[in-house]
């Protein structure tokens, strides 16, 4: 016997699931999701991680341009971020999460990338395409449509990028490596969005194929005059 789901019950899954998506968490986030207890609240914890990344901007602690300090900024927004990943995200403001993870990683690349002279188009490209990435996730989403599970591991997550870019700018080669992650997640992003678009546009039209085979002759026919009635209009 099928039982009917809680329709309450459902809401709230699909609601969960979407800002978890929209955060955009990676292998790190999803290896420690389980070994951090309750969690910590994510509104306040990720309001603080990027209000503690907005002070290192307008101060002069990464003026050394490289070397170790040059992490600070990563390892707060991920000592802080990550021990929200195990909350449900059905508090009354957790809609903020998604907006303020991404705002923190941003500020997080600007101030470091900034740091250390990378060439500043370049740091608006690779801005862009996580921005992409996090426009087609809310779009697809909204179309009841889910991007796979691994894409997010596959494009890091917003705590490895962090990571790799903190860890660049640590060892004087940021340039180097924001260009390659920029091409990496460029083409990784691209490449399964169009994908999956051409795939459900192509399901789509066998289902109305198939729809038009069940139809009877006489609909089928009405039909077809109706849309020559149209290109003709």
């Amino acid at each position: 016997m099928t039982t009917t789901p809680d329709p309450d019950e459902e809401r709230l899954r699909v609601q969960t699931a979407r800002l978890v998506s929209y955060r955009d968490d990676g292998p790190l986030a999803a290896l420690l999701r389980d070994r951090l207890g309750p969690g910590l609240p994510p509104v306040f914890t990720t309001l603080v991680a990027l209000v503690a990344v907005a002070a290192l901007a307008f101060t002069d602690t990464l003026a050394a341009g490289s070397g170790p300090i040059m992490l600070v900024p990563a390892l707060i927004v991920v000592a802080l971020v990550v021990p929200t990943v195990p909350r449900d995200h059905l508090g009354r403001f957790d809609w903020l999460v998604p907006p303020l993870v991404r705002a923190a990683e941003f500020l997080a690349i600007l101030t470091i990338g900034l740091a250390t002279d990378t060439p500043r188009w370049l740091l608006f490209v690779l801005l862009y395409v996580i921005g992409y990435h996090t426009y087609d996730t809310v779009y697809r989403t909204r179309q009841g449509i889910w991007p796979p599970a691994w894409i997010f591991k596959a494009g890091l997550g917003w705590e490895c990028r962090l990571i790799v870019i903190g860890a660049g700018a640590a060892i004087g080669q940021l340039t180097i490596v924001v260009a390659v992650l920029t091409a990496y997640l460029f083409v990784l992003f691209a490449a399964e969005s169009v994908t999956s678009w051409v795939r459900l546009d192509k399901a789509s039209t066998q289902a109305q194929a198939s729809d038009d085979l069940e139809a009877a002759p006489e609909e089928a026919a009405e039909r077809a005059e109706a849309e020559a009635a149209q290109e003709k209009a």
